[in-house]
């Protein structure tokens, strides 16, 4: 419990778990885990892909029942059976949860979301517009988000859009104080100075004494955020420590249970002078007139803000964008204009940033998703040959470091770390001649992040030109050679090892054309 300061009674957690556990199957996703989060603190839940982290949320919302035998106590209330743990009790208990994708709907006002999650006001049959938009200013000036009740959601940038997520969560706090913000993954898809914009937001909602629980793979953020940690692995809760007893290397070491190397390493020059891959001129979407040139090799990183044009860039190479001008070249040769098909045909592979939307197929099993694009290449005499399959497909998951119970199984059973390496397994076996990679580690846990590294290094070293579309400016420092950068559709800079810093990256992006 928290002291409560002039020598009162000490005041109950928020949140109290105990002995939380939850089986899929013969497979143990938590195992007796506790928890506390104390009332006024930002808690943060961290660990590696398939550590628990969203069971153990999805029990908390009463989507996931957990099994007999632990107890959940919200609120100072009395502890409850874990398993009779519902939406309706954990809403009562002022629960709230905003995720990754905040949920919020870009045509309609921001008056029109809050309503969407507390009901519109009305009387005589007809909606009460000026209080929906007297109550919707309250929260925007509690909130300080920068809009009025009539700006459409889409046209906020994406951290405003997050705490407009975050004040319909909370707006009847009020009437239910004591309750718990659970933020899941909230940063993953912002760029580094939204992130700051949403953090800072978060720290005022917490000195005003709101309680939450923040789930993050950003080992940086939670320590900055945080007042306390909890680590899980494989199901169980191995640590609980305040952020400023921590540090990056410590934390790492209880994700992973294990010292890593460090994530860095010494960047590879390209293979030759030989250029593999060449824009000439190419407009297409966002992007204008970009030249540039990819040698054997090489790793060039490609950095830039939201709507800069960057996976643009990656699906005009692809195929998947039909250039408005200019050209794409493979070698001395102009890529024919006929989609993917024939860019892979040319030995061009393609990691798409959304791939849970783009690039795997979960219900099929690791097998299946590896042949996926080559499984025209089994079929002989009008029979699939399963066994060559299997050969191969079990020696793509030994080379790209694939961990599965078997290749039989649903790709949708494994970690988000584990699938994405079953995506670069499906293209790197084929040893293609250029590699394009669109936030490659998104939503990927530390361990599997620094084995999709040293895939991707192993990858330029084997002779791919490797393009990599990354929010993270770090990660570009420290995976490529080369580094250009996109404003507005445009290459507005190149910077070269070892001069890549990500605070110059920074600065390019964000530079207005006044000040070049």
């Amino acid at each position: 419990m928290t002291v409560a300061q002039g020598g009162s009674a000490p005041t109950p957690p928020a949140l109290r778990l105990a002995h939380l556990s939850k089986t899929y199957g013969g497979t143990r996703a938590l195992v007796d885990v506790d928890l506390e989060v104390r009332t006024g603190e930002i808690h943060a839940l961290v660990g590696g892909n398939g550590s628990g982290k969203s069971t153990l949320i999805r029990i908390l919302a009463g989507v996931t029942r957990a099994d007999p035998g632990g107890t959940i106590a919200a609120r100072g209330e009395a502890a409850v059976p874990a398993e009779t743990w519902d939406p309706a009790r954990a809403f009562a208990t002022s629960m709230r949860f905003v995720h990754q994708n905040p949920g919020v709907f870009a045509d309609l006002t921001v008056a029109e979301n809050i309503a969407i999650g507390h009901g519109f006001p009305t009387g005589a049959g007809r909606i009460r517009w000026a209080e929906l938009r007297r109550r919707t200013q309250a929260l925007i000036d509690r909130f300080e988000i920068r809009a009025t009740p009539d700006t459409p959601v889409g046209a906020l940038s994406p951290a405003h859009r997050t705490m407009v997520a975050v004040a319909r969560a909370l707006q009847d706090q009020d009437e239910l104080s004591g309750g718990v913000l659970v933020l899941d993954e909230p940063t993953t898809s912002l760029p580094a100075a939204e992130i700051d914009v949403l953090l800072t937001a978060l720290r005022r909602c917490a000195a005003q004494g709101q309680t939450i629980a923040y789930v993050s793979h950003r080992i940086d953020e939670v320590l900055a955020l945080a007042d306390r940690i909890t680590v899980l692995r494989d199901g169980h809760r191995v640590a609980t420590a305040a952020a400023a007893e921590l540090s990056e290397s410590s934390l790492i070491e209880h994700i992973a249970g294990r010292a890593l190397a460090h994530a860095g390493g010494a960047v590879a020059a390209p293979t030759s002078d030989e250029v593999v891959l060449e824009l000439r001129g190419v407009s297409a979407g966002p992007l204008r007139e970009v030249d540039l040139r990819v040698r054997r090799g090489e790793v060039l990183g490609v950095a830039g803000l939201l709507g800069s044009g960057r996976s643009t860039l990656l699906r005009t190479v692809f195929g998947a964008v039909r250039p408005t001008a200019g050209e794409v070249r493979l070698g001395s040769t102009p890529l024919r204009a006929d989609g993917p098909a024939g860019a892979i045909a040319a030995g061009i592979a393609y990691v798409p940033e959304d791939r849970n939307g783009e690039a795997v197929f979960p219900a099929l099993t690791v097998r299946e998703n590896i042949s996926a694009g080559g499984v025209s290449a089994y079929w002989r005499g009008w029979r699939l040959r399963h066994s060559e399959e299997r050969r191969d497909a079990l020696a793509a998951m030994g080379s790209f470091l694939v961990r599965a119970p078997s290749d039989q199984v649903p790709l949708a059973t494994l970690s988000g770390g584990n699938q994405q390496k079953v995506v670069l397994a499906r293209w790197l076996r084929r040893a293609p001649r250029v590699l394009l990679l669109d936030e490659p580690t998104q939503g990927v846990d530390v361990g599997a992040r620094q084995e999709i590294y040293d895939l991707i290094r192993r990858s330029a070293a084997d002779g791919a030109a490797v393009i990599l579309v990354a929010n993270d400016f770090e990660e570009l420092a420290r995976l490529c050679g080369r580094v250009v950068v996109l404003r507005q559709g445009r290459v507005v800079g190149e910077v070269v090892a070892p001069a890549i810093d990500s605070h110059r990256l920074t600065e390019l992006a964000y530079r207005t054309e006044d000040d070049s």
